[in-house]
């Protein structure tokens, strides 16, 4: 019998459903914040979790482990490393432009070691958070839902009244989307929102007189100042990042050029990468302006000092680490948050809009509950004193009730059957009395100290209190223009408590160029061993150590010190290497490794032949593969300035057997596996595209493939070895490109 409960349904549909749901559950749910308070739920779980153990800014620090059990426990079903990972975050001056939580112990620092574990570290709410973030959770003022297991009730959002979004940032990665937002100064934005509500047709444009632009914690310089309108105005774009550098004078009229800032990009993992950078230009002699260089960072800030020699250029040294480091990097802009349940990319005004939009909402909700709150007290407060009045007559009926539920009645509707009375007089004044509900209970409840004198005028002092309440909630809530004023006075005040100066600086900088040292241009000798290690040396060192050059080195050849030395390989690739990076000495130095200095992979590839760029420019190229593929290419295709291209286009399974420029060759003669001999004049080979395959050189057996390429010159006797039988080339018939060949029988 077939189950009722299997449904059948289109695989690729079935998919497709479950991938979007997992999607959406990623971006609204895990990793994408929301405007209106700039958290993302696991954030605002651990804060709320917080404020509910009473963690707060004036009280003592709880264990990190506590907090981070008890909000996976209630509301975050996921692992505890990103919760903790989460919290760790919050409390980073380096990362976030306002921390919200106050961390005690090891969380961490800006060069990127790691936070304690939980078990060691503490933390408490920051007196921002609890004040800006959590203090009116208990006027009703956002929704609360159920949270997993529907055991505990959870804010949908919490009732920020600072723009957060902007303020601290945001990167998270969805499915499909990212989302990367720069943190900005706290005054700035506030008085941006300022500007906005006395104005809701301002500009972008005029925005930015108060929204400098970004503010990271690390400070640095923004220096693509024109460019950020745009990014304001689209949520998108490229923010240029770059240090600050400062010189000093060194030891020996040396000049130490010092980074007191770095860009926000760098925090981490990247400081020590800067480092290992400035200490590879020194290595692969990119300068050699460089003396020493440490890093004598500490609690006091940044400082990495880089010593230089005592003719540098410091400025121009400068600028190459801007060219060729993380000192200058860029920060990639794209302002997506969820905003009225759906992912949104926002620009500066939509986000302003978006968190004063929900100011209001929440001002509304606020004062629309104290109103609801004082109304209620003014009720009671106008009963008690009523029947302070009348409190004779009160206590006449309470004394004369059988039960509460007489007196109540008594005192509500003027019911004085069963109440015994003193006087007629008692009981018609009884019967006219029209106290509501809640007085009538509040009279049942109140203690006979408040019949006191000085009390009674605490009393009537607080109904004053309460109307003067009543008309100042009611003018908020009917005149928008007084809760603008309402919420304007409390952003002014977060702004005098919490507010500080701008670190980051804002500019339009030239871009660095960086001017290499002119090196007098000279011939050099460049020599590379079978084993592929590479030198230079001078001509007269190489003259006198010529016959051990020769038997020694695989590849021999003058070149230009300033110019490029190509190398072609069996997978048809051409690795370019500059002649300055290759070392520079004596005869019996053992060089580099051309592994070390270039793109080649000695374990993927071998070099086939080797040629300085000046030769190859002036000369054509023959290439002959394994597969008898053969071409001419003019050595100009080969001018390029990357360090790695494709040489040659290969057939599958094809490798390049034979790379040479065409000097004085006259005739070639390609040698096969099984022993066949072909040759022919080179001019029966045609010039071709380094992207061509090129054509047939030899018709080959089923399993035969070119083994030697031999190249020839009609006056001059080549002789080979083949298998113990001497060859003589020139002495091989003449054939036919394409055509089979002579077998040499042994």
């Amino acid at each position: 019998m077939e189950d009722s409960r299997i449904i059948k349904t289109e695989y690729s549909e079935e998919m497709q459903k479950s991938f979007i749901d997992y999607a959406m559950s990623v971006i609204i749910a895990r990793a994408l914040p929301d405007v209106r308070d700039g958290l993302k739920p696991v954030q605002r779980r651990v804060l709320y979790d917080m404020h509910e153990l009473g963690i707060r800014y004036d009280r003592p620090y709880r264990k990190s482990a506590r907090i981070v059990g008890d909000t996976m426990g209630k509301y975050h079903p996921h692992g505890d490393s990103s919760i903790y990972d989460s919290l760790v975050v919050m409390s980073q001056d380096f990362k976030k432009g306002m921390p919200l939580i106050d961390g005690h112990g090891n969380f961490g620092n800006i060069e990127g070691d790691g936070a304690a574990a939980m078990r060691y570290t503490e933390a408490r709410l920051q007196k921002v958070t609890q004040e800006a973030f959590l203090g009116d959770l208990d006027k009703d003022v956002v929704d609360f839902v159920p949270n997993f297991d529907e055991t505990e009730k959870e804010p949908s959002v919490l009732p920020v009244k600072i723009p957060n979004f902007l303020v601290n940032g945001s990167e998270g990665i969805a499915v499909g989307m990212t989302t990367s937002t720069p943190p900005h100064n706290l005054g700035e934005v506030i008085d941006a929102m300022k500007a906005y509500m006395q104005n809701e047709d301002i500009t972008t444009r005029e925005l930015m007189r108060w929204i400098k632009g970004p503010d990271f914690p690390t400070g640095g310089i923004v220096t693509n100042k024109d460019e950020l309108l745009n990014i304001y105005e689209t949520g998108t774009g490229k923010i240029k990042l770059r240090g600050k550098v400062e010189y000093e004078k060194g030891k020996g009229g040396k000049t130490n050029v010092v980074i007191t800032e770095i860009p926000y990009t760098m925090i981490g993992a990247n400081i020590a990468k800067f480092l290992s950078d400035v200490a590879a230009l020194a290595e692969t002699k990119k300068t050699q302006d460089i003396v020493d260089i440490s890093n004598q960072s500490s609690k006091e800030g940044i400082r990495i000092v880089i010593e230089l020699r005592k003719d540098a250029d410091p400025e121009n040294f400068t600028n190459l680490l801007y060219k060729k480091t993380r000192l200058e990097d860029t920060f990639g802009v794209n302002m997506l948050a969820i905003c009225n349940g759906r992912p949104e990319t926002m620009g500066l005004k939509a986000v302003l809009k978006a968190n004063i939009d929900f100011q209001f909402q929440i001002a509304t909700r606020k004062y629309t509950n104290l109103l609801a709150r004082e109304l209620e007290k003014k009720e009671i407060q106008e009963g008690l004193i009523k029947a302070c009045n009348v409190i004779d007559l009160v206590i006449e009926i309470l004394r004369g009730s059988r039960d509460r539920a007489m007196a109540k009645a008594c005192l509500v509707e003027g019911k004085t059957e069963g109440i015994r009375f003193r006087s007629k007089e008692s009981k018609i004044m009884a019967s006219q009395l029209q106290f509501t509900e809640k007085q009538a209970n509040a009279i049942l409840e109140m203690r006979l100290y408040k019949l006191i004198g000085l009390e009674l005028e605490a009393l009537i002092n607080d109904h004053e209190e309460t109307m003067a309440n009543i008309y100042r909630y009611e003018d908020i809530l009917e005149r928008r223009d007084s809760m603008a004023q309402v919420i304007i006075n409390e952003l002014d005040g977060y702004k005098k408590e919490f507010g500080r100066k701008r670190r980051t600086v804002i500019e339009n900088a030239v871009e660095a160029v960086y001017r290499e040292k002119e090196i007098p241009e000279t011939d050099v000798i460049f020599l590379m061993d079978r084993f592929g290690y590479a030198k230079t040396v001078d001509p007269a060192v190489y003259e006198r150590n010529k016959e051990a050059a020769e038997t020694e080195c695989r590849f021999v050849f003058s070149c230009k010190n300033t110019g490029k030395i190509c190398l072609f390989t069996d997978t048809g690739q051409l690795h370019t290497i500059k002649v300055q990076d290759i070392p520079y000495g004596k005869f019996r130095d053992k060089g580099t490794p051309v592994d070390n200095i270039s793109n080649f992979s000695s374990e993927k590839e071998r070099i086939i032949y080797a040629t300085s760029q000046t030769e190859l420019n002036l000369r054509q190229v023959i290439f002959v593969t394994a597969q008898s593929m053969m071409k001419l290419v003019d050595g100009g295709e080969f001018d390029v300035s990357k360090r790695t291209v494709a040489a040659t286009r290969l057939n599958e399974g094809d490798t390049v057997v034979s790379v040479v420029s065409l000097l004085e060759q006259r005739n070639i003669v390609l040698q096969t596996k099984e022993g066949y001999f072909l040759r022919f004049p080179i001019e029966e080979i045609p010039e071709k595209k380094k992207s061509a395959v090129g054509v047939r050189g030899m018709k080959l057996g089923p399993k035969d493939l070119v083994e030697q390429v031999y190249y020839i010159q009609n006056t001059v006797e080549a002789t080979i070895q083949y298998r113990e039988k001497t060859v003589v080339l020139n002495h091989l018939k003449a054939g036919k490109r394409d055509s089979k060949g002579t077998k040499i029988r042994v």
